[in-house]
């Protein structure tokens, strides 16, 4: 009788500890793929805002919805991967960072746009952004995870560069009133597709390094 409950009870705590196993590492995908569609959402973002910087055709209306948009997928993105991410790091806190100059952007944009304060959020936004991108790509010079860390590296540089591009030509138009007004939108333009590219780049990366890490723990 005793064996029998001890088999029993020796069963019990085997089922109990890969029931654990099995549900932490469901979490662990699950924070994966959530920092994976993050970077997805960003991506969507930078691309429906560069093309509403973007000189063309299409109405000033259908270009401000499509940058407010952009904006909005971004910080929606960035903090996606930030909640995907369980330790604090320098990849954490530039994401954190990017989330709140979108926020800023759109608080710009959405305040009358011939309104100075509203130049100055935007701009602010932009270079938040840029600083946000940079101090994430330093954390991949510290990563263990080799796969992607070239591209995520590649991919957050040219997004500073992007978006430090955008703060230079909002503070061109702010400062530089007599200056032509399509000289600021090639370099807004420019900035913007720099930085849909990058994100781009990144989003790759990202998708590397989970994948890796994944594997990686399906092996353990």
């Amino acid at each position: 009788m005793w064996t029998t409950k001890r088999l029993l009870y020796s069963t019990y705590k085997k089922f109990n500890t890969i029931e654990d196993k099995l549900f932490s590492e469901m979490m662990d995908m699950d924070k994966r793929l959530k920092e994976i569609y993050g970077a997805l959402t960003s991506t969507l973002g930078t691309i429906e805002s560069a093309i509403g910087s973007t000189p063309s055709k299409l109405h000033d209306d259908v270009k401000y919805f499509l940058n407010v948009k952009g904006n909005v997928l971004q910080a929606v993105g960035n903090a996606l991967e930030v909640d995907g991410q369980a330790s604090t790091s320098l990849e954490k806190i530039g994401n954190q960072i990017q989330s709140i100059g979108n926020l800023t952007v759109i608080a710009g944009l959405l305040v009358h746009l011939e309104n100075q304060a509203a130049q100055k959020l935007v701009i602010i936004g932009n270079m938040l952004q840029a600083i946000g991108s940079i101090i994430g790509s330093f954390d991949e010079f510290q990563d263990t995870t080799e796969n992607g860390r070239l591209y995520n590296i590649i991919g957050g540089l040219l997004q500073g560069i992007g978006n430090s591009m955008q703060a230079l030509d909002g503070a061109y138009q702010l400062h530089i009133p007599n200056r032509s007004k399509q000289d600021f939108n090639t370099i807004g333009a420019l900035g913007s597709w720099i930085q849909a590219i990058g994100s781009e780049i990144s989003l790759i990366g990202q998708i590397k390094e989970e994948s890796q890490e994944i594997n990686e723990n399906r092996v353990e």
